[in-house]
């Protein structure tokens, strides 16, 4: 109802939860029924006598709790499942894209919006970057990397700046290799590299993995028939959300030094890993490794600012002529806010409330789907991983989408299905948990679980 007018109690707690708090109750009472409309942030702001980032970050928390539903172009509505007695709102369940909730973000875009005006520096990011970035972004994302990842050895000045992760892999492997060269990866690796190295007519070579990831031996085997390049995903590997230990890290690194291999890391989920107690491969071997990091996966995938770390600055000075011809040089506004993030603290909140809305939505799909699911390592993951034959794949999928939910098609991800196969579910793609918690059960319905209380009825 757009004449909404919230009673917000006094308490210690900051004015913004206490709107949500407020909103919450008026959800329970009755006083918001289910698809009520909210009113817009800036009228209620102004209703209320309280700023409009107040009442931006009140609006992005309760969306993310599942309380409302934004809607583009049209507002926000009180979310069904939160009534009691109410079903699950319709419509279909993306569980195909591994992006992550916005409302983390969202809250303190404004604000972040505003400091930006401050930035002595703003008016340079109307003109042309340098090609490898301006040295402000530079230095901000060795700075993330080394205190997000673990990188200690990122060093600014050998640090290059994307248009997100997809590009700096873009970049590195138009560098590296030619047309008809084959690559070693993951028996079962990410679609988009996959898909990069199609349009770059590149060769794949799926190497065999077990609980930690890859195999340092199978690494070796490839390695003694020629092969020079690997592509490998050491952290909460895309799709199977696999983890290296340190002693596995150590060991493909010595087998990179031994057959005198070229490493790309792609690092994109370092933000949920441990950090510094697991370092990245880029720390052990340092000069053979190109490191791939952005902040799309923890902080907003819009900002477009992603991070190639080279293995020495003189890789960065041949890297310059390919960049002026690709793109002439890297986009600087989203790297701005980014930048912006890093430098004040905001960039570790996001990331902090970002993993802990997948630690709810991981607790969420242990629940749900139970043994079927690969035990992930960590306690917050984008993905998780159903480990099973490729056709019961498929037919798991044709099922779930019969039923409204879309996940990853199984062949997507696979370089050889006789080593790895699967189905990835994507947790960040359902706007809230209740619309989580039905997709989820569709697929346990999908997986034959049986007519219990979680799925009975949904197929």
């Amino acid at each position: 109802m757009a004449e909404w007018r919230p009673e917000i109690a006094e308490g210690p707690e900051p004015l913004y939860e206490r709107l949500v708090a407020a909103l919450r109750a008026d959800i329970a009472s009755g006083v918001l029924g289910p698809g009520d409309k909210v009113p817009p942030q800036r009228d209620l702001a102004h209703r209320m006598g309280i700023g409009l980032g107040t009442v931006t970050r009140a609006y992005a928390e309760a969306t993310r709790r599942g309380l409302l539903r934004a809607q583009v172009g049209s507002g926000s509505y009180v979310s069904m499942a939160e009534n009691p007695g109410v079903g699950p709102a319709s419509g279909p369940v993306d569980m195909t894209r591994n992006t992550i909730p916005a409302g983390p973000a969202a809250a303190r875009l404004s604000a972040t919006l505003a400091q930006l005006r401050r930035r002595p520096d703003l008016l340079e990011h109307l003109a042309y970057a340098p090609p490898e970035g301006f040295e402000t972004h530079r230095r901000a994302g060795a700075a993330w990397l080394q205190r997000a990842a673990g990188l200690h050895t990122a060093d600014w000045r050998r640090l290059v700046c994307a248009g997100g992760g997809q590009q700096a892999m873009a970049l590195v492997f138009g560098h590296l290799c030619r047309p008809g060269d084959t690559v070693m990866t993951e028996a079962a690796t990410f679609f988009g590299f996959k898909s990069l190295a199609e349009i770059l007519g590149l060769k794949l070579k799926g190497l065999a993995m077990d609980a930690e990831g890859l195999l340092p031996e199978a690494v070796d085997r490839a390695a003694a028939e020629g092969l020079r390049v690997l592509y490998l995903m050491p952290t909460l590997q895309n799709p199977t959300t696999r983890l290296m230990s340190p002693a596995r890290r150590a060991e493909i690194a010595a087998v990179a030094r031994r057959r005198d291999l070229i490493l790309v890391e792609d690092d994109s989920y370092a933000v949920y890993g441990p950090g510094p107690a697991n370092p990245p491969v880029a720390t052990l071997a340092p000069e053979r490794t190109w490191y791939v990091g952005a902040l799309s996966k923890g902080l907003a995938p819009g900002l477009r600012a992603g991070f190639l770390l080279a293995p020495t600055e003189a890789e960065v000075d041949r890297l310059i002529r390919r960049i002026h011809a690709l793109y002439y040089a890297p986009a600087s506004l989203g790297s701005m806010v980014g930048t912006q993030w890093i430098e004040d603290g905001t960039a570790d909140d996001i990331a902090a409330e970002t993993r802990a809305e997948f630690a709810r939505r991981l607790a969420l799909a242990r629940e749900v789907l139970g043994d079927a699911m690969e035990p992930p390592p960590l306690p917050a993951t984008p993905h998780v991983w159903l480990p099973m034959d490729e056709l019961s794949a498929e037919r798991v999928a044709a099922r779930a989408h019969r039923s409204g939910v879309e996940v990853t098609p199984p062949s997507a991800p696979l370089v050889d299905p006789a080593l790895c196969s699967g189905l990835r579910l994507c947790l960040g793609g359902a706007a809230d948990l209740p619309t989580l918690e039905r997709g989820l059960k569709v697929v346990a319905a999908a997986l034959g679980a049986g007519p219990d209380e979680r799925t009975r009825g949904l197929v």
